[in-house]
């Protein structure tokens, strides 16, 4: 046993506030990566987002051409029924 008591206390406190440094410093850099791959999931859903309203906006224009065409193939139907019902009476 040592014949002088020492005081452990302000080499405890030193040990605590470097592991709490270390703490902050680790916390930090998984921050920063957390926040990066986050950026980067985003970046690509923005980029998905834009193809699909793109594909969206394209098939409701061939929609709508569709629609059109079958409406005209149906009005010259019903034209060609009218002069045969005319023909017949």
């Amino acid at each position: 046993m040592a014949e002088t008591p020492t005081d452990a206390v302000q080499q405890i406190l030193i040990k605590i506030q470097e592991s709490i440094v270390a703490l902050r410093a680790e916390f930090r850099s998984e921050l920063g990566s957390f926040r990066e791959s986050t950026e980067k999931r985003l970046d690509a859903l923005e980029t998905l987002i834009r193809k699909q309203r793109r594909d969206s906006a394209g098939m409701l224009v061939m929609m709508r051409a569709a629609a059109s065409d079958f409406d005209e193939r149906v009005s010259a139907v019903e034209e060609r029924m009218a002069a045969l019902e005319a023909r017949k009476s």
